[in-house]
């Protein structure tokens, strides 16, 4: 299992850092913490992909 952090996932997403830790405080893209630092798996951002691909 892959973790990802914030700035790698903006990346993936092409998206900004803020769209991404706004995406996790709504609930919307799943994360864990580790200490201090916040992680997101491959499995938190498939299972985030594959919510948008439902959505008509």
């Amino acid at each position: 299992m892959q973790a990802y952090t914030v700035e790698q996932v903006a990346e993936i997403l092409q998206i900004g850092r803020d769209k991404v830790y706004s995406l996790i405080r709504t609930g919307r893209l799943r994360s864990i913490k580790i200490g201090k630092l916040r992680r997101i798996t491959d499995r938190h951002l498939a299972e985030f992909i594959a919510s948008l691909e439902e959505k008509p």
